[in-house]
């Protein structure tokens, strides 16, 4: 089983890079007594209550890339402090990763009410989830009922789901606006169609079409 071990210190002064050699020596050493082979190493010289960590974020999408199951800290503080903390631990527990720390001797021993935030948070986003889905079907639903016809104006080249990845149909989002839908429910619609575009890069080229047209 592949880990990676993630160091941290507090300050980039030259006196903390025996700490960081002997974080990663210690971690290292228990990773293996853990049965993990420790696929990389990741250090930051940084403070835990700042999440925008070049070697965090490292971390992190190596983690998801590389279907990572467990990261060695030397104790939970290194991954962060305050509600930084909790978002770390909360992004990790998405893709199953278990964190193991040298102070608990093993996996991370969380309190009542940190258990009990992440279930929280993980029940947040279920319901985030299923009020996007609800939106793109609403403007799917209210598209539809104005004369949007998916299958007649969006081309496919080739894609197999039937998509276009590629270019923002402009002509679209026109024809959706003066349906009456909104931008966010333009944006919506379009997503559930397989264009990732956002709320303001519709308004954005809706704008812009705008100026062209009527200048």
């Amino acid at each position: 089983m592949k880990a990676v071990i993630y160091c941290r210190v507090s300050t980039e002064k030259d006196t903390q890079e025996t700490s960081l050699l002997r974080q990663e020596e210690e971690l290292s050493q228990f990773a293996a007594h853990q049965g993990y082979e420790v696929a990389d190493v990741f250090v930051d010289k940084h403070s835990g209550y700042d999440i925008e960590r070049d070697g965090l974020l490292d971390l992190l999408s190596f983690v998801k890339e590389q279907q990572i199951k467990a990261v060695f800290v030397q104790d939970e503080t290194r991954i962060g402090r305050g509600n930084g903390r909790m978002a770390v631990l909360h992004l990790l527990q998405k893709t199953n990763t278990s964190v193991f720390t040298l102070q608990d001797k093993g996996v991370l021993n969380l309190n009542e009410m940190d258990s009990m935030l992440l279930e929280i948070l993980a029940l947040v986003e279920e319901y985030q989830r299923k009020l996007h889905n609800a939106k793109i079907k609403r403007g799917m639903k209210r598209a539809v009922s104005q004369g949007f016809r998916p299958e007649s104006n969006l081309k496919t080249r080739g894609n197999p789901e039937g998509r276009d990845r590629i270019e923002v149909p402009v002509q679209e989002i026109i024809r959706l606006r003066h349906a009456g839908l909104t931008f966010e429910e333009i944006a919506s619609t379009l997503k559930g169609l397989g264009f990732e575009i956002s709320k303001a890069t519709v308004h954005r080229r809706f704008i812009e079409f705008k100026d062209t047209h009527e200048g």
